[in-house]
């Protein structure tokens, strides 16, 4: 039987296979399709400490190799959150990060200060990296300096794991991985998506109401495994691997690349059980290579 177990920091995860937010709600959406406790973490839509219309539509354009958004974090806030959803979050046996945000570095902590004195919170992911929401989004993970003041002021405000969510459009995201560190993350996760744009040749306006968007799938797995590594042999802290992740062997080239562990993101779009058929093609690499336990795999790039 092979052992799946990770410790992110001090999160222990049963198995790497988690949920990327934004594309998996809040997890009872997808109840009727996966076992939620195979799971290893299930990371939520994002929520911020008021209630979020989003963007105008036309918000999402499907692409040839993947997709473009423009959703712009729309939420109803962390009181409803607590409300309508953790109930049923908390009766799940798997580690529930809750993905938070804000259009100031104080509203990462106000979210924090919400939602410490929570049961059934494991950890939370700050989304310092969206690429579509006018206030915040990129600028807390565009700049060493701001990415280690947030991270810090959330440090000081938490008691629970805190995980630094990265985005790719930076000149060298190891150096904001190396800020985040450096302020108390006790993780990163990357990548977020790409700021892509789509236009429509007939009527030559953007197909996105707001021209240009977050680009993800299949086609940034090369992108975002570059960046991970990057990211690997810069920082001590663990990494986990987003990005393109659709089948095991792509969860296999991040592991060997050095992630702890890897959220499935865009897949659960097209194939609601994504992250069963991955976890048990993982379990099956295993057995076939004849790894007992999942760290003999992470980190074992021969270069």
């Amino acid at each position: 039987m092979v052992d799946l177990s990770v410790n992110i920091g001090p999160l222990h995860l049963d198995n790497p296979v988690m949920t990327a937010s934004g594309t998996f709600g809040y997890a009872k959406e997808f109840a009727d399709f996966v076992d939620l406790n195979e799971i290893g973490g299930i990371v939520t839509k994002t929520i911020s400490p008021e209630s979020r219309p989003g963007n105008p539509p036309r918000r999402i354009v499907e692409l040839k190799a993947g997709m473009l958004n423009s959703i712009g974090l729309p939420n109803t806030g962390v009181e409803a959150f607590l409300s309508d959803k953790m109930p049923f979050l908390r009766k799940l046996d798997t580690r529930i990060i809750v993905n938070i945000a804000g259009k100031t570095q104080d509203d990462f902590v106000k979210a924090v200060e919400f939602l410490e004195e929570v049961q059934g919170i494991d950890a939370y992911e700050c989304n310092f990296s969206c690429p579509n929401v006018k206030q915040g989004g990129l600028s807390f993970s565009a700049d060493p300096n701001v990415a280690h003041s947030v991270t810090s002021k959330v440090r000081k405000a938490a008691s629970r794991p805190v995980i630094a969510k990265l985005t790719p459009n930076v000149t060298s995201i190891g150096d904001i991985g190396q800020a985040v560190q450096d302020a108390g993350a006790d993780a990163v996760s990357a990548i977020n998506t790409f700021v892509g744009m789509a236009v429509n040749i007939r009527t030559k306006t953007p197909k996105l109401a707001t021209v240009t968007g977050g680009y993800s799938g299949p086609a940034i797995k090369p992108l975002a495994l570059a960046k991970v590594y990057e990211l690997v042999n810069r920082i001590d802290i663990p990494v986990i691997a987003i990005g393109g992740i659709t089948t095991a062997e792509d969860a296999v080239e991040f592991l060997i690349a050095g992630a702890s562990a890897f959220q499935v993101g865009t897949a659960n779009f097209f194939d609601p059980d994504s992250t069963f058929l991955i976890k048990q093609g993982l379990i099956n690499y295993c057995q076939e290579e004849g790894i007992e336990h999942l760290y003999e795999l992470i980190g074992s790039l021969k270069v």
